[in-house]
């Protein structure tokens, strides 16, 4: 990763700190189980080969059609899972004051929550669902079960959480990120809701901001996504709007959209996330591969690479830590360049560590890239 002077230079003159911001997180929530698959056995326990890429996962697949295949998950831990409870874990140790609403468990808080739950003073919706996570050294296969997740509707967070005081909770942030649309059947009647019924209440704040995190949208189709798409481009009216993409949500998105898509390379990116935050009429797109990144906005696109490593300790959670990482810098003033640029650092310190970094870790990786 090369990190420019522009970038550099910035970081002198602002505080990547916001302590003191208020941050609302919501809607999921998962017991992750990360598994490793195991390839060729030597021993008991973690004396084994694992299969390591998911293209040899997929040839091993391919090659039991017609007959049978038994892959063996070794069970390395659990955790708290979720895209909001992972991004609002990261806002929480970049300084954020965090309240988090969502599926942790009901009636009693799952035991892999409650100290997230303690911390962020969080309203729990529903049961959270099951995700086994099968990572690679070229990605990571994600397994859930979201039947719990049905549950979450406009009405069930209004008798769970209070009008008013969800009202409230939305008035004081200036960080709001809704993140894993995908997962939760009921989200796009929520935002809904949410937009008609709530936001016109809310006083004018300056620096109101809105993420929105469609994840990984394959299983849905082009008219649940185009609708979902023009709920959010009516948040606008009421905030700066800014939509997080991975690089196949990116596509997923320009197809629905009927845009180019393209590849991988700076000017293919910075393309597909103007093209996207122009159809929209949103404040910020932002689309990230594992290797870069890059956004736009009204007053154009960036584009930098990222802290990339071959061995990561973790990557279930990466880009929840992305976009932590960047909706915090956007809050704290920075450039969209340099904000990018302190979303993927974040991202790197997470996993390399499979840790949340506090700002000051992000900013020493950043300056060692």
């Amino acid at each position: 990763m090369q990190v420019s002077n522009q970038i550099l230079e910035e970081l002198k003159q602002k505080t990547f700190n916001p302590s003191g911001m208020n941050s609302v997180v919501g809607l999921d929530g998962f017991v992750d189980k990360i598994v490793t698959p195991v390839d060729k056995r030597d021993g008991l326990d973690e004396n084994f080969q694992a299969i390591e890429t998911l293209d040899a996962l997929g040839s091993r697949i391919s090659a039991a059609a017609g007959k049978s295949a038994n892959i063996e998950l070794f069970p390395r831990f659990d955790k708290l899972g979720g895209n909001g409870p992972i991004m609002a874990n990261a806002h929480d140790s970049l300084g954020l004051n965090v309240r988090y609403i969502g599926a942790l468990g009901c009636p009693t808080i799952d035991p892999v929550f409650e100290e997230f739950a303690r911390k962020t003073d969080a309203i729990s919706l529903a049961d959270p669902g099951i995700t086994t996570a099968l990572e690679f050294k070229d990605g990571k296969l994600m397994l859930g079960n979201t039947r719990s997740l049905e549950e979450i509707d406009f009405q069930r967070i209004i008798k769970v959480a209070g009008e008013g005081a969800f009202t409230d909770m939305l008035a004081k942030a200036q960080s709001v990120s809704i993140v894993n649309w995908t997962m939760i059947p009921k989200m796009t009647s929520i935002l809904l809701e949410i937009v008609e019924r709530i936001m016109p209440n809310l006083p004018p704040i300056d620096t109101r901001n809105f993420f929105f995190d469609l994840t990984d949208p394959a299983k849905r189709s082009s008219e649940d996504i185009r609708e979902v798409l023009q709920v959010i481009s009516r948040f606008q009216a009421h905030a700066e709007v800014t939509l997080g993409l991975n690089f196949n949500e990116a596509l997923q998105v320009c197809d629905t959209l009927g845009l180019q898509t393209g590849g991988k390379e700076e000017e293919a990116l910075c393309s597909m996330a103007t093209e996207i935050r122009r159809k929209l009429e949103i404040a910020c797109v932002v689309v990230h591969p594992i290797e870069s990144a890059a956004c736009a906005t009204k007053d154009g696109a960036w584009w930098t690479p990222g802290p990339f490593t071959e061995n990561p300790k973790i990557t279930t959670g990466a880009g929840d830590h992305f976009n932590a990482g960047f909706s915090a810098a956007r809050l704290c003033g920075f450039s969209p360049l340099t904000s990018l640029a302190l979303a993927t650092c974040t991202s790197g310190h997470y996993v390399r560590t499979a840790q949340s970094p506090s700002t000051s870790q992000v900013i020493n990786l950043l300056r060692q890239a």
